[in-house]
């Protein structure tokens, strides 16, 4: 895993350190978060092959607000250990042949401003020793004196002592690699110089960076300490950094998600517990806690089911109050009716009797005259 700003040339140097062509894209100084992009290539030098996986960190230091730049590579970090975990875990394993995608070094670059880290490293790397083996790296070293690249180093380590900052160290156990693996050591952090270029230098060809000043030699150990950052990370300690990751932070992961699952070797009266034993209590609490649920969801779903009939109750209540109410309006809008036509009734027979009575009067008026002729 290469950790470091945009613009510090963690693709050059990775080109540079397994000679060849990545063929990775630049990255823009203009994304919203930190993202990782994990490629795995299949590479082969004689008759070796080796199965590299190379994480960047797309976008790491570009934004305003930096408090969660390291929560993107911590995710990752976990997630890849999960995915062994969960390999482990089954009943048929086959964590011989799966892919291990766990990371087994970082390679943390540090701007060369020769002013110390920045708060964002001390943070980040902070985040980051418990769960990966971190090797500090000067980039672009070949733009500070030698004399400022010096105090530059001793600064970052006193910085990362201070801080309580753990980062990898070769080992010194095995007397065959003791004696160079303590002078490695003491070169921390590497300054390293990445070059895709290759200049003629007498009768030879070799990566270099060009300057009017003059020339760089990536692996010219004058220059910088690109051929000790080589000679420790592909050939010496290859291994142990496996065997670390394996050994130390990959079992401090599983013992805190196993502890997570309620998984413990020893109980309360400091006696050992068998995985079949603690299976059995987790089950039995887990079916424990089932029945205790569907009993809450039980006793909730009846007392909806009574909240939802005694809503329908007051709505059919509410309903028969509407019905009489308006059979009720209806009865007495019929009266009213009823009594509206009687008095039209008697008014028409009135006006009829009247009308006879005229009637009546008018032929008597004619008869009398009538009689006088």
């Amino acid at each position: 895993m290469c950790i470091g700003e945009t613009g510090l040339g963690k693709s050059t140097l990775m080109d540079t350190l397994f000679n060849t062509s990545f063929e990775s894209t630049p990255s823009p100084h203009i994304l919203p978060s930190v993202k990782l992009k994990a490629h795995t290539y299949e590479l082969q030098e004689s008759n070796v092959r080796l199965k590299l996986t190379i994480c960047d960190t797309v976008g790491y230091g570009d934004q305003i607000n930096k408090d969660d730049s390291f929560k993107a590579v911590v995710d990752y970090l976990d997630v890849q250990f999960e995915i062994y975990l969960q390999e482990e875990l089954k009943i048929k394993r086959s964590l011989t042949t799966c892919h291990d995608s766990r990371i087994h070094i970082c390679l943390y670059f540090i701007c060369p401003t020769g002013h110390g880290l920045k708060s964002l490293d001390l943070v980040c790397m902070k985040k980051l020793d418990s769960k990966v083996n971190i090797i500090p790296v000067i980039a672009k070293a070949d733009t500070i004196s030698k004399e400022e690249l010096q105090r530059f180093k001793a600064k970052i380590i006193q910085e990362l002592k201070s801080n309580g900052v753990q980062i990898y160290h070769f080992p010194t156990d095995d007397e065959t690699v003791a004696d160079t693996n303590s002078l490695m050591n003491a070169h921390f952090p590497f300054a390293v110089v990445g070059s895709t270029e290759f200049i003629k230098v007498g009768n030879k060809l070799i990566r270099a960076r060009q300057y009017p000043w003059g020339t760089v030699q990536v692996e010219n150990e004058n220059h910088c300490d690109f051929v000790k950052l080589r000679e420790m990370l592909i050939r010496t300690n290859m291994e142990d950094m496996r065997e670390k990751t394996h050994i130390k932070h990959y079992e401090l992961y599983r013992q805190k998600r196993l502890e997570q699952m309620g998984f413990i070797d020893v109980d309360s009266e400091n006696k050992p517990v068998s995985f079949q034993q603690t299976f059995e209590v987790k089950r039995s609490n887990h079916l424990a806690e089932l029945q205790s649920k569907e009993e809450k969801v039980r006793q909730m779903f009846v007392q909806r089911v009574k909240e939802k009939e005694t809503e329908l109750k007051d709505s059919e209540k509410d309903l028969h109050l509407k019905f009489e109410k308006l059979k009720n309006d209806h009865a007495e809008e019929k009266r009213k009716h009823e009594e509206s036509r009687k008095a039209l009734e008697e008014e028409f027979l009135e006006f009829q009797r009247r009308k006879q009575q005229v009637a009546a009067s008018h032929n008597t008026m004619t008869l009398g005259k009538s009689k006088k002729k």
